[in-house]
């Protein structure tokens, strides 16, 4: 009788999660990508791949994510990042069971298709996902070797203040690192420093990167974005080394990684054939 109630505990248990409630567009791209898109029950404002993210209802931003709105919705769970930590501590006072990932770093987001394929019940999936991740970092290496890449995240049409770059405890640094290569950027500042000109040439990096998902919307070229660059006094504007990654993917740490990570191949492939 005990291991007929356990069962039957177990049971119920794996399979509660049928409203989900996405906090982030990292997370709604996991859940998706994982085969589970159809339990979403909300998600935020900027939540719009898959196609079907846009129809989701939505409760507020990402960092402004509306209390009310989300209890109207009656999820099973809510998954969200550190930052909404607040948050998660009220609505399990609440009785609404919650989930925290982190995607900062690499390992960071490895683990968090693992947890959230556990809560879904998706073991499978995302260990199918994590192998493709593994291979497209693979296929990064030795490429180039030995190179000092700077990642900037932004839409700089001058560069003499306010410029985001990678720092060393994101994703973008542990990907470059593994690449064969290393930040042009060394600091302990953490997340995205901003820096002006005069820390740029110092850095004097031999690749730039220049994320930029909302270039076609600001109605931006390629060459508005790279010339500023050009003019530099760095190893990157002598070899002309300076490109764009305009996806929307660019800089959302989910499943799409291996679609930035093959786009960071085309990089590196064009870097060595000059």
């Amino acid at each position: 009788m005990i291991k007929i109630v356990l069962v039957l505990f177990f049971a119920l248990n794996l399979f509660s999660y049928d409203r989900i409630i996405a906090l982030s567009p990292s997370i709604n791209e996991i859940i998706f990508s994982l085969g589970s898109g159809d339990k979403i029950v909300g998600n935020t404002d900027f939540c719009n791949y898959p196609k079907k993210a846009k129809d989701k209802p939505k409760v507020g931003g990402y960092f402004s994510p509306n209390l009310e709105k989300i209890l109207s919705l009656k999820p099973d769970i809510v998954v969200m990042q550190q930052s909404s930590r607040k948050l998660s501590l009220q609505l399990e006072k609440l009785g609404i069971k919650t989930k925290i990932v982190k995607l900062t770093t690499l390992q960071d987001i490895k683990d968090t298709v693992t947890i959230i394929g556990d809560v879904l019940d998706k073991k499978n999936e995302a260990k199918l996902l994590l192998q493709k991740m593994q291979k497209a970092l693979y296929d990064l290496k030795g490429i180039v070797t030995d190179k000092k890449i700077l990642i900037v995240i932004g839409h700089n049409l001058s560069l003499e203040k306010r410029i985001f770059v990678a720092g060393q405890n994101l994703y973008f640094d542990d990907i470059i690192n593994l690449s064969g290569n290393t930040n042009a950027f060394k600091s302990q500042r953490k997340g995205q420093p901003i820096l002006n000109m005069e820390n740029i040439i110092a850095t004097n990096p031999d690749i730039v990167i220049l994320l930029s998902p909302y270039k076609k919307q600001k109605g931006l070229s390629d060459s508005d974005l790279i010339n500023p660059w050009l003019k530099l006094p760095i190893e990157a504007a002598k070899k002309q080394n300076i490109y764009i990654i305009d996806k929307d993917y660019a800089g959302i740490a989910s499943n799409r990684l291996i679609y930035f990570l093959d786009d960071l191949k085309g990089i590196f492939q064009s870097v060595k054939s000059k």
